[in-house]
């Protein structure tokens, strides 16, 4: 019904269902008439109070009533993590389409029930992955895919600039806990640096890491987090990541057969080998002295469209047939990604990917059920924290 109704106009009608900080920003661009082709014409909300805050717009208490209403044809899904997999594979149900949060849900399990709900490919089916928007990650992706760095050998990535206070993970009453976000820093600030990390260099083979659950925080789940990944082809990764930390980095360094790159504060440069150090290691009469290299500092200026960029994008899919910049089929990733991380953790050995989906979730359940997290007071009324101390912008 959903898509009938799209077929006989030239603009979207976009339902926002959860409007906390994300789904009332995404609201706001589209009262803002920043997206082009579209409008806000309902939002959806268990708290009275979040839905006042929008009075031209229709009011549901529930996806279930707003779906009823035929005020929309397509929906954003910015509720907690756990409803993203039962919202959203109720709306592909209904014929909606449908661009969902990250991360797309908590577990692998989870992703592949949402996944596999989306059997009408005539339906757009998209995630909030708005990092693949900055041009410093589309040069770095152009670079490998075009083999000017060769076989990649490394990668380093410290993201210790999501620094968080007690009082943000007092703001809402699920932040932080097995139950509500089924995870910490790598299910809430870095799911955009896990599809990053796989959408650059694929999916590792082999996971280990070591997760610090409330090192800085009175929190249950993990604040701080080091990985290490290998590759079947020899390539090795490790990412640092933290909420407790500050002043943070944010460091992406990639080593490879043609050179080094380094993405910080703003900047990407690349030091390039004359020839690969790959067959200079083979073949060179020297013991010490690496290959000569060249500076090059490659432009990539500003952050990209961001969410509006993917909001666009996903309208324009909608009404043109335009590949999506994030399909959400491609957010199973980050989340097993995370998962692996957890779990590696947890059982204190290396996993091997691709993850078990049901041992991880039997885990991640026992977790939920014996865990006593204590009690926080829900702090009304804060102002929403939009920012980031860096080049790369993020709204959680």
């Amino acid at each position: 019904m959903a898509l009938s109704n799209k077929a006989k106009t030239s603009r979207v009608r976009i339902g926002i269902v959860g409007v906390g900080n994300m789904g009332s920003s995404h609201a706001n661009t589209l009262l803002q008439n920043k997206i082009s082709r579209a409008e806000l014409t309902a939002v959806a909300d268990i708290s009275p109070q979040a839905l006042e805050h929008f009075p031209g717009v229709k009011h549901f208490s529930s996806f279930t009533e707003m779906a009823k209403s035929g005020l929309v044809d397509a929906v954003i899904i910015a509720t907690p993590h756990y409803d993203h997999t039962t919202i959203g594979s109720q709306a592909l149900k209904a014929g909606f389409h449908v661009l969902v949060e990250k991360p797309i849900s908590v577990h692998k399990g989870d992703c592949q029930k949402l996944i596999a709900a989306h059997k009408n490919r005539k339906q757009v089916f998209a995630a909030m992955f708005n990092q693949r928007t900055d041009p410093h990650f589309i040069k770095l992706r152009s670079l490998i895919r075009t083999g000017q760095l060769g076989k990649i050998q490394r990668i380093n990535w410290i993201i210790t600039d999501w620094f968080r206070t007690e009082t943000y993970y007092a703001s809402g009453g699920w932040r932080a806990t097995w139950a509500g976000e089924g995870g910490g820093v790598l299910l809430n600030q870095c799911p955009h640096n896990l599809d990053l990390y796989q959408w650059l260099f694929g999916m590792p083979d082999r996971v280990r890491a070591f997760c610090h659950l409330g090192k800085y925080h009175n929190i249950e789940v993990e604040d701080e987090v080091t990985a290490y990944m290998e590759y079947n082809n020899g390539a090795t990764g490790v990412l640092i990541t933290t909420t407790g930390e500050a002043p943070g980095t944010n460091r992406l360094e990639v080593a490879g057969e043609w050179g080094r790159v380094v993405i910080e504060d703003g900047n990407i440069r690349f030091t390039r080998n004359i020839e690969s150090a790959i067959s200079y290691n083979r073949t060179s009469q020297q013991r010490y002295t690496p290959p000569d290299t060249w500076q090059i500092s490659i432009p990539a200026h500003g952050t990209g469209g961001q969410h509006g960029e993917i909001i666009q994008n996903f309208v324009d899919s909608i009404l043109d047939g335009i590949p999506l910049i994030a399909p959400a089929k491609e957010g199973l990733h980050s989340v097993e990604l995370a998962n692996a991380m957890l779990y590696s953790s947890l059982k204190g050995e290396t996993i091997t990917l691709p993850l078990k989906s049901a041992e991880y979730e039997k885990t991640l359940k026992k977790l939920i059920a014996t865990s006593k997290p204590k009690k926080k007071k829900v702090v009304q009324g804060l102002a929403s924290d939009f920012t980031r101390p860096s080049h790369l912008v993020n709204m959680i």
